[in-house]
């Protein structure tokens, strides 16, 4: 769960250095003073989009640090395995976890994942592994019938099982489409057939190997530049040793005479030694290459045979690719892509074949479809029951929740539409949660599924911001108490941004958002409340503006003081 977040240089926070602890912790402050700020940097920090104008003015870079405690999350452990991120031990109680994201005044972005180099995407996929966050519109997307599917698996641990149907339907739709494919273009399909199969027998009978076609290619090519010019080469060597020491005046025969008469000069002056060593290695050297000359002579010979034979080839190849469009190069490409096009062909010939591959597959989605539908059917009813129940808790007194399972044909979401249906009150039928279900009502509702499904959830931290908008008087104490139930969980980490009293003296921990000016400047801090500052911001939240002693008895009473 979150340890500390490190905030630098970000829209109005000069630096701030948060600590967070387990359980049930409230922020409150002013409107305007930047408690959104915490959940904005946050979000980055996890990966989401960053948007222009988030670094402070006049610096040249904002900087974010989450630092996580993953001993207990097995999914980000998997993860960072898996992608070869994983620093030291994340199997002891303090494994932590550094997520970093730096944003530049120039719009400049970088992410890090425990100090190693990071794309944002990286850091989205780990972050979901880490906080949930839930927004004061987020409630919204429960009016989708997708959102309100996903809340049904994810309460029945049925997200993996609606993932594999996902993969079976799409393999299911691939090979139904290409059975009405086949039926629709079959003499198409035999006629590309035929020619491929006369195209591919072409490409074979060249001979190559597709694994090492670029060497010989180029080794052909070679030989044939060789074989071409091999009197130009015999003569030319013959004319370089008659050079070098045939001749009468050959290069050797010379340097022999230079070299005698220097060894007979050096007995008078011993300074011209490094001249005669010098001429000694050049002397050897010319020997060396005067015997390769001559052994080159006795191994080559004119081939006119071998040579016509490569010049046939080379022909052939340039031809072959010339009729395909290709480049000679390119020819063992060509006939890979042939051979499985033709595969593919042969299946679509055979269309029984096909036929029984499509039945297969639709078999297992029916399989892996029923086990879903089974345990859909299950944790509806369970999960009807319990939101129901938090309905009564939040004053929808003889409301009723339902989680309706409606048959459809197959589809990749499986054979059941889940819809959630809500009576908001006793006496009335359940009808569909977007026809019925008010502003407030519908804010209440998101928060009972909420705490209905929290234990199901795999995310350690929860953050609610403003989640109880719309929400007063006794329901507000009631939504306190729904959260502070959730933080109770020695498991759980919940977060709490809230302007109700109601609510903020509910947490066990109490940060407090203000805004000051310094130097000229807006700045936004954030600081943790001892029980005496708890009292004023309780009381400032109750009474507003002018804060009386009574305000104060009545904040400490809320407080349990």
């Amino acid at each position: 769960m979150l340890q500390t977040l490190f905030i630098r240089d970000f829209v109005i926070v000069d630096t701030l250095n948060l600590e967070f602890e387990r359980g049930f912790t409230v922020l409150t402050g002013e409107t305007g003073a930047g408690k959104s700020i915490l959940i904005d940097a946050l979000s980055l920090a996890l990966g989401a989009r960053a948007e222009g104008g988030v670094t402070r003015a006049g610096c040249e870079k904002a900087e974010i640090s989450a630092t996580f405690n993953i001993a207990n999350i097995p999914g980000a452990t998997s993860w960072l395995q898996a992608n070869e991120m994983q620093v030291g031990s994340t199997t002891s109680e303090d494994a932590a976890l550094i997520l970093r994201r730096v944003m530049y005044a120039d719009g400049r972005t970088r992410a890090f994942i425990n100090g190693i180099a990071a794309t944002v995407v990286q850091l989205k996929e780990l972050g979901e592994f880490l906080v949930d966050i839930y927004s004061q519109n987020a409630h919204h997307s429960l009016l989708k019938l997708s959102t309100q599917r996903s809340v049904l698996d994810e309460y029945a641990s049925l997200s993996v099982t609606a993932q594999e149907l996902s993969s079976h339907y799409k393999i299911w739709h691939r090979l139904h489409l290409q059975r009405l494919e086949v039926e629709k273009n079959s003499a198409a399909y035999a006629d590309e057939l035929a020619e491929l199969r006369d195209k591919n027998r072409e490409l074979a009978q060249l001979g190559f190997d597709a694994d090492t076609w670029d060497e010989e290619w180029d080794a052909l090519q070679s030989e044939h530049v060789r074989l071409s010019h091999g009197a130009s080469l015999l003569s030319g060597t013959e004319e370089a040793r008659e050079l070098l020491s045939e001749g009468d005046l050959s290069a050797l025969r010379l340097l022999s005479q230079v070299q005698h008469k220097l060894q007979d000069l050096r007995e008078f002056d011993a300074s011209l030694t490094e001249a005669v060593e010098s001429l000694d290695s050049a002397v050897i050297g010319l020997e060396d290459v005067d015997r390769f000359l001559n052994r080159y002579l006795q191994r080559s010979e004119l081939d006119p045979q071998r040579l016509n034979e490569v010049e046939t080839r080379i022909q052939t190849l340039h031809n072959t690719a010339r009729k395909y469009r290709v480049r000679p190069e390119e020819l063992p490409d060509l006939l890979t892509q042939g051979q499985a096009r033709m595969a593919e062909l042969e299946l679509f010939a055979n269309n029984g074949e096909l036929a029984k591959k499509e039945a297969q597959a639709l078999a297992i989605y029916h399989q892996v479809a029923t086990k879903l539908s089974a345990g859909r059917l299950d944790a509806a009813k369970q999960l009807g029951t319990k939101i129901t129940a938090e309905m009564q808790r939040l004053s929808l007194s003889g409301g009723k929740f339902e989680v309706q399972l409606t048959p459809q044909d197959i589809a990749a979401t499986g054979l059941e539409q889940v819809e959630f249906l809500v009576a908001g009150h006793a006496g009335v039928a359940a009808r569909p949660l977007n026809k019925v279900a008010s502003g407030g009502e519908l804010s209440r509702i998101s928060l009972a599924i909420r705490v209905a499904t929290a234990q199901q959830g795999s995310v350690a931290t929860m953050i609610f911001d403003e989640v109880d908008v719309g929400i007063g008087g006794g329901v507000a104490e009631v939504v306190g108490q729904l959260l502070k139930t959730l933080g109770d969980d020695n498991k759980r980490q919940v977060l709490v941004i809230t302007h109700l009293p109601q609510v903020a003296s509910q947490g066990a921990r109490h940060l407090r958002v203000s805004k000051s000016l310094v130097n000229n400047q807006t700045l936004s801090t954030i600081e943790a409340l001892d029980d005496a500052m708890r009292i004023e911001e309780i009381a400032r939240m109750l009474g507003g503006i002018e804060i009386t002693e009574t305000t104060r008895q009545h904040a400490s009473e809320m407080l349990g003081f």
